[in-house]
């Protein structure tokens, strides 16, 4: 069986969600954190043994205090990120286990996440070395400059990159090793530059990124209407069993 390490990025700053009191990813949702309906999607997998958690250094002392006890129990290892996405996640290969065969990062800012999808996104990354979700691109595309329409862009077999995005091991590693200056804004765009065809299986529009405050409305309904997980066991302590059975 093909052993997988998960990386969960959650270094940011945070900007445009623009509250005071949370980082969107420690922002509570449906009685846990943003971060935590990410990771336990999971923790219960037997073909992951390892999950990383990045988080910034300034972060650190807030995070032990309230999640101290989750990432002890569950197994969680917490990683100090950089000053972007794409350093935060290098920082975290570090660490990546040498028993891992494929990598996954998933945004831990994206909680509404299915068994399902990690199973296929797993299965593709398994068949061709390289995989992520992502959705068509259903609506009219507009460049706009200085305010106003500067073109209509052609939508034409343009997606929308998700995550989990999955890589063997070796490759993310080295496409890594050879970013140079660039400050990816997904882990597959690394991966191209090396010449690697990534596969792409579709995912959903439930499956959102928390940016905004006004996101979180949106998760806490796609949670309710999303199949709904067998989180039962010790890996579990915050599961509640009434409503996550």
């Amino acid at each position: 069986m093909a052993k997988f390490s998960v990386i969960l990025p959650a270094a940011g700053k945070s900007s445009r969600f623009r509250d005071k009191n949370y980082k969107k990813p420690f922002a509570p949702l449906a009685d846990r954190a943003v971060w935590l309906h990410a990771a336990e999607r999971f923790l219960n997998r037997s073909d992951v043994i390892q999950t990383q958690i990045v988080i910034d250094a300034e972060d650190d002392e807030m995070f032990r205090m309230k999640f101290g006890a989750n990432v002890a129990i569950l197994g969680i290892e917490v990683v100090h990120g950089g000053k972007d996405r794409s350093d935060s996640v290098m920082a975290a290969l570090t660490h990546v286990s040498d028993q891992a065969d494929f990598v996954a990062i998933h945004d831990a800012a994206r909680p509404c996440l299915v068994d399902a999808w990690v199973d296929e996104v797993f299965a593709a990354a398994k068949k061709g070395d390289a995989a992520i979700l992502a959705t068509p691109v259903t609506s009219t595309l507009k460049r706009v400059k200085n305010g106003v329409i500067d073109e209509t862009v052609d939508r034409s077999g343009v997606w929308q990159a998700q995550t989990p995005q999955v890589f063997r091991r070796q490759l993310l590693i080295d496409a890594y090793a050879k970013r140079g200056n660039v400050s990816a804004t997904d882990d597959a765009q690394l991966v191209e530059r090396l010449g690697v065809k990534v596969a792409v299986v579709t995912g959903s529009p439930l499956n959102v990124k928390i940016t905004t405050r006004e996101d979180l409305k949106f998760a806490e309904a796609a949670l309710k209407a999303l199949p709904k997980p067998n989180l039962a066991g010790p890996l579990h302590p915050f599961a509640d069993d009434d409503k996550w059975r």
